[in-house]
């Protein structure tokens, strides 16, 4: 498997800060809530955040943004160290700072604070630019972008360049070949009536044909995303593989640079977008810029995820909220009627379902040479369209008892051909008061026999008679 590819993100960095808290009073002298702060995080947002999320995976991310010597500026710094290599233009003031206040979740203001103006681009700008597989612009109206304009109209030719607008910044450079608004921006950017997807497929064509791009990218949040073409035409339309439910906020950066991601590694854009929208609906499942794993200082490589929902960051939320966490494993080569029956028992058990999935490796050695049948990329993907399944986690070992220490499920499940004395996996759980369970599974379904009569089919038939 190559290397993921060398990406650039281009624009405004700004520090966000969410003060989390319960409010169930209002103050005595306004009818305004009163908030008792319960936590207080602070991460880089904007381009920063995009560049953060592009370089998850190992890829090589290079940041051009505009940094001061402000305290945010340095507070940026520090957590993008180690993740990305920054590129710095000089900034003239200071790092916007943008602080939410959420009650229960749910934001109840926004305070802005902070500002400045980019100073001029030097040669090491240049120099990581000629080097990109792929450009990502994200651009927050704060000017970066066009400190950098002239260098980024060289590279477009040749490189594949994905371009998040923003009504207060510069148009994209002619040439790009996706740009990105969403549902306001492209509203805002192309005033008309109507929020159908034929408006909104007639804006996106428009704003292709003004920005002479090859291509616009409407995301309308739970219908998917919309894409256009300059000339008029069918549009694609890539719905959300599910419903998210969580914090959209950076949900706009994740789709960017997913799709910058994809194309600097060769994709097509129908093919990016795909892989984009399917990636922020995940981004947002598990708790979108906010959530505490993906601002983890040393994260721990040791269980390789799925490019899905992230399993151990969903295991908290639930826990969190006062949910059950239910987890079931397993090979799931070939999937049929008894998995399904089982996979959705399960899901009822709890509040969420997160599948431990024997990785090839590891179902070669359970199983013998010839299996597994489908790769795990496959697998996961098969598991993770299905709407009992909430997330994915691989592990190497026999047994995924490493990985459940880890992730801490209130209930394991397995299917009836199992009793809990044989599970290795029951003293595991017994360490945190977990419990586990066998339940129900469909009499003669498995993936072996599944296999044999595949192959018995595939065997030619002789003239005159049945397959020998």
């Amino acid at each position: 498997m190559t290397a993921p590819r060398p990406l650039v993100v281009v624009g405004d960095v700004l520090l966000d800060e969410d003060v989390e808290g319960v409010a169930t009073r209002l103050a005595p002298d306004a009818p305004a809530p009163v908030v008792d702060v319960t936590d207080d995080r602070r991460h880089p947002g904007g381009a920063g955040l995009a560049a953060a999320l592009a370089a998850r995976g190992g890829r090589e991310v290079v940041l051009v943004t505009a940094l001061g010597d402000d305290a945010a500026s340095h507070a940026v710094r520090r957590q993008l160290r180690g993740r990305v290599r920054l590129v710095e233009i000089p900034l003239h003031g200071s790092l916007p700072v943008k602080t939410r206040v959420l009650a229960g979740g749910r934001p109840l203001v926004r305070i802005d604070r902070g500002g400045g103006e980019p100073g001029e681009p030097d040669e090491a700008v240049r120099d990581a630019l000629a080097q990109a597989h792929a450009v990502l612009v994200a651009d927050y109206g704060r000017h970066t972008a066009s400190a950098v304009r002239r260098h980024l109209e060289s590279v477009v030719p040749r490189t594949p360049l994905v371009w998040d607008p923003h009504p207060k910044g510069d148009p994209p450079v002619p040439g790009a070949r996706l740009v990105t608004p969403n549902a306001a921006e492209a509203r805002s950017l192309c005033p008309g009536d109507g929020e159908s997807l034929r408006a909104y497929a007639e804006r996106g064509s428009r704003l292709a044909d003004r920005w002479q791009a090859a291509g616009v990218a409407v995301t309308l949040g739970e219908r998917g995303v919309l894409l256009t073409r300059p000339a008029a035409g069918t549009p694609m339309l890539v719905p959300a593989p599910y419903r998210a439910s969580g914090d959209p906020c950076g949900a706009g950066d994740c789709f960017a640079a997913t799709a910058a991601a994809a194309l600097a590694d060769g994709a097509l854009p129908e093919e990016a977008v795909q892989r984009a929208v399917a990636e922020a609906a995940a981004f947002v499942s598990a708790g979108g810029a906010g959530n505490p794993a993906l601002w983890r200082t040393e994260p721990d490589t040791s269980v390789r995820q799925t490019p899905a929902t992230d399993p151990f960051a969903l295991a908290e939320q639930v826990r969190a909220r006062g949910g059950t966490v239910v987890a079931t494993g397993g090979c799931f080569d070939l999937l049929h009627a008894g998995h399904v029956g089982l996979l959705e028992s399960a899901r009822r058990i709890g509040d969420c379902l997160i599948v431990c999935l024997n990785s090839d490796a590891s179902v070669t050695r359970l199983k013998g040479p010839g299996r597994p049948i489908n790769p795990v990329a496959d697998r996961a993907r098969v598991l993770q369209a299905l709407g009992s399944v909430d997330a994915v986690a691989v592990f190497d070992e026999a047994t995924p008892q490493r990985l459940l220490s880890r992730l801490r499920p209130d209930v394991w499940v397995k299917g009836g051909d199992y009793s809990v004395q044989e599970l290795p996996e029951a003293e595991t759980l017994r360490a945190w008061g977990g419990q586990a369970v066998v339940l129900p599974y469909l009499d003669g379904r498995s993936t072996t026999v599944l296999a044999r009569r595949a192959a018995l089919a595939a065997v030619p038939l002789k003239p005159g008679g049945p397959a020998a």
